[in-house]
């Protein structure tokens, strides 16, 4: 059996300036890196911004475990499907991180015959955007240090500077460090490296609707506070059109193609249990103007990149979804069920049903937006007839609409009656977000935490407490929530598999993300600089003379 990186490797790519012509982009919008992807001047929207929008799909998922979901997989299945019967339909994904790509989670460019390429690129370096992010984030903390070397005008406190650098790599020696040391090296003080997904810079960028909004949203950046407690913002260091400079070409999206030559929006990537891990506002409000059809996805589960999605991007983006897919698998929901991952192979309904629940949980989330929602089983081989026969007798006792899919084995025909199934689907609905804007912010925390996670309450410590008291002091209570908490429990404690219940949520801390328009309670063990495990994928990783890569994405 050939290995996701073999497959796209033996695949024949078309031309990228082919791929946005069937887009109908006039080349004079298109901006090649090579022969196979390129970005997409922001002008070409001003020219279609006045087009109908088509359908937008959210892709999502159960809580995620070691069997693996394929949320991504399934995303890009779905969109070859809908092209397969004609639809006019555009993919919208997030560009993967080299941490997790050097690390132990992989790429995120799908897999099987479900994938988008060039995948080598695309998990690499792809066409610069993360070493651009890194940069502008960068750039804003060599000015904050030289500002406070250089006679300190703004009155800022060492002490309380809240940006930290940030690299596109996994390094725990990282997390905590002291800079400044030395005769001559500016004021030392402790510091600190956060991974570039997690920067608020990233979730800048995606939160953006073009290049003058950036600017004015990265402007509102509080990076430190003065001695009285006052915020100190990026435009304080009048370094706003410099950081525009950086970003000139980031903030464009880029195009690729899926395995089968059908056009995919790759762009931005914040972490999902962190920022809220969907791709830009800009790829997805372009591709709704350019096709009958959007498909894209959010970070890990319906309690994380779904709620996020759903109450952050689409308010900020004024974006308004037509259904969600919600992905599961049997190996999936019988670890859920307490089975353990060396004995998925063993044929087990009773495990499956056990794990239901978590499933059962994703799905009232989703509904309690008011949305349609689909179930995608991700089916592997192993699947026995009688778990199969046991999960859909579930289904249609309930209700819920469910398609058995194969895209990993047959790209966009394993899911052909998923895609004709969302073209039956009503392009509006009764959408509505989970909390009002004008809500207190602790009230909005809880509607997250009760709403979503199934928590009895939330308790937070004396910082937290202090954090949340010196937000509201600031006026700050109109921002939105974006929770981080760990991706493999519904709760925040890892352990936590199927539905927790009976628990309250700790939230340990509040950063401001006030560029990005929101706060984040953390909770959990949560880190935003993650380490490399004993033997990371780079350790398997090899380039061959032939050009040919060797190792896992």
């Amino acid at each position: 059996m050939k290995s996701d990186i073999e497959i796209a490797q033996s695949c024949k790519l078309r031309k990228i300036i082919d791929v946005a012509k069937e887009c109908e982009i006039p080349l004079d919008f298109v901006e090649p890196y090579g022969h196979y992807k390129a970005k997409i001047n922001l002008d070409y929207y001003e020219k279609i911004k006045n087009n109908e929008d088509g359908k937008l799909i959210l892709v999502t998922a159960i809580t995620p475990t070691k069997a693996g979901e394929g949320k991504t997989t399934m995303t890009i299945g779905l969109g070859q499907a809908l092209r397969k019967i004609g639809t006019k339909t555009m993919i919208c994904l997030r560009e993967p991180s080299l941490g997790p790509v050097f690390g132990l989670k992989g790429g995120a460019a799908g897999g099987g015959y479900a994938q988008v390429v060039p995948m080598d690129d695309i998990n690499l370096h792809f066409t610069g955007d993360m070493h651009a992010i890194t940069t502008a984030n960068n750039l804003i903390c060599a000015c904050l240090d030289n500002h406070i070397h250089q006679g300190n005008q703004l009155n800022i406190d060492p002490t309380r500077v809240v940006i930290k650098r940030c690299m596109d790599m996994n390094d725990r020696t990282l997390r905590n460090i002291t800079i400044g040391k030395g005769k001559g090296n500016g004021v030392e003080r402790e510091d600190g490296f956060n991974i570039t997904v997690a920067s608020e810079v990233m979730a800048i960028l995606c939160l953006s609707n073009d290049l003058n909004d950036f600017k004015k949203k990265i402007g509102n950046m509080v990076v430190a506070y003065t001695y009285d407690d006052e915020p100190v913002y990026v435009k304080d260091l009048n370094i706003v059109g410099a950081l525009g400079v950086v970003m000139k070409d980031a903030i464009k999206p880029n195009l690729v193609q899926t395995l089968e030559g059908g056009p995919a929006f790759i762009h931005g990537g914040p972490f999902a249990n962190i920022a809220h891990g969907c791709n830009s506002i800009i790829a997805t409000k372009m591709a709704l103007k350019m096709s009958d059809v959007v498909v894209t996805e959010a970070g890990f589960g319906a309690d994380l990149g779904a709620e996020k999605f759903l109450d952050i991007k689409c308010r900020q983006g004024n974006l308004r979804p037509s259904a969600v897919v919600i992905v599961a698998t049997i190996r999936a929901l019988k670890m859920h069920g307490g089975k353990d991952r060396s004995d998925l192979i063993t044929p087990d309904p009773d495990a499956l049903m056990k794990g239901i629940p978590n499933l059962e949980k994703h799905i009232e989330n989703i509904a309690s937006y008011n949305l349609p929602y689909i179930v995608a089983i991700n089916q592997f081989a192993s699947d026995d007839e009688s778990e199969i026969e046991a999960l859909t007798n579930w289904c249609k006792e309930n209700n819920h609409p469910l398609f058995l899919c194969n895209v990993h084995a047959h790209g966009g025909e394993g899911a052909v009656e998923l895609a004709k199934f969302i073209n039956s689907i009503p392009i509006k609905n009764n959408f509505k977000p989970l909390y009002e804007v004008n809500e207190p912010l602790e009230v909005k925390i809880e509607k997250i935490c009760k709403s979503i996670y199934g928590a009895d309450g939330v308790t937070y410590t004396n910082e937290a407490l202090n954090e949340l008291e010196r937000l509201k002091n600031h006026g700050r209570d109109n921002l939105l929530v974006c929770m981080a908490k760990t991706q493999n429990s519904i709760s925040d404690n890892d352990a936590l598999i199927g539905r927790p219940r009976g628990f309250n949520i700790t939230i340990k801390g509040i950063r401001l993300s006030n560029g990005a328009g929101f706060i984040v309670p953390l909770t959990g063990k949560i880190l935003t600089m993650p380490g490399l495990p004993k033997v990371p994928a780079a350790n398997n990783m090899d380039i061959l003379e032939d050009g040919t890569i060797k190792g896992v994405f």
